[in-house]
């Protein structure tokens, strides 16, 4: 058991579960637990969703910064790699996401949050990149994942005024996907991921994928990145089953098995 970040598994869903009180504090150590903790998601055949949770009061608030401040240049040249590393793996996770966002997700937790493929955040919930505010600029992905979701006009605000955002307007601008009573949100979250508890596992791998390496490189490219991925999961055989399943019984009837 890692001392800050480990995954619960439950019903096919995994949930990387953030507990350093009181506000989450992400330090070198946390980061490293949060890639651990996300290698073990991805490798685990039993998780087939995963929920990024912070715990009823708190998403994260940030990095930790009375560890940050005694960092020199050389430091965190040597250090901002693996920070950004330690975030990607909850990105490259290769099944369904979602962040629960309770309280403060900031700076590197809001960037935390952006890692996910959806966020469902309490109603009560304040998100924003302040590092603006200490001089420097988000690290984490934070000027990358911010602009592609929310376009560079909204993101480039967020950014250079470093405020929060709060959960309704967080929702208009498409930070978050969905917003509920505080209560809810970590009940909602897991109502998403349970959808694909029995799924076809390679095929929303497959999905997730297409979409996510097709945003980076041009539309020709893409969509061969698309169909080489289509055509790979005729070598599945939930692709088999989704099939005869369609024929034999209608749409939306088919029992996975996540081969």
């Amino acid at each position: 058991m890692a001392e800050f970040v480990n995954l619960e598994v439950d019903g096919g869903i995994g949930t990387i579960r953030l507990d350093r009180p009181p506000m989450n504090a992400l330090n070198v150590q946390v980061q490293e637990e949060i890639r651990a903790a996300a290698q073990e998601a991805t490798s685990r055949s039993d998780v087939r969703a995963v929920i990024v949770y912070g715990g009823p009061k708190v998403f994260a608030a940030g990095a930790d910064i009375k560890e940050m401040a005694t960092m020199s240049y050389v430091d965190m040249a040597d250090r901002s790699l693996a920070l950004t590393a330690a975030f990607a793996s909850v990105a490259k996770i290769p099944k369904p996401v979602v962040a629960a966002v309770t309280g403060y997700a900031l700076g590197g937790g809001c960037e935390l949050a952006l890692c996910a493929d959806r966020r469902v955040a309490a109603d009560t919930a304040k998100l924003g990149q302040p590092e603006i505010l200490l001089g420097v600029i988000p690290g984490a992905g934070g000027t990358q994942r911010l602009s592609r979701l929310v376009g560079p006009a909204k993101a480039k605000d967020i950014v250079f005024t470093g405020r929060f955002v709060a959960a309704d307007e967080a929702l208009r601008i498409g930070l978050v996907d969905e917003v509920v009573p505080a209560e809810e949100t970590y009940d909602a979250a897991r109502r998403w991921a349970e959808q694909f508890a029995n799924g076809p596992a390679y095929a929303l791998r497959a999905a997730k994928e297409a979409i996510d390496q097709g945003l980076s490189v041009d539309l020709d490219t893409a969509l061969a990145i698309e169909a080489q991925k289509f055509a790979s999961l005729f070598a599945t055989e939930d692709r088999t089953i989704g099939m005869q399943s369609f024929i034999d019984n209608g749409p939306g009837k088919a029992s996975f098995v996540g081969r």
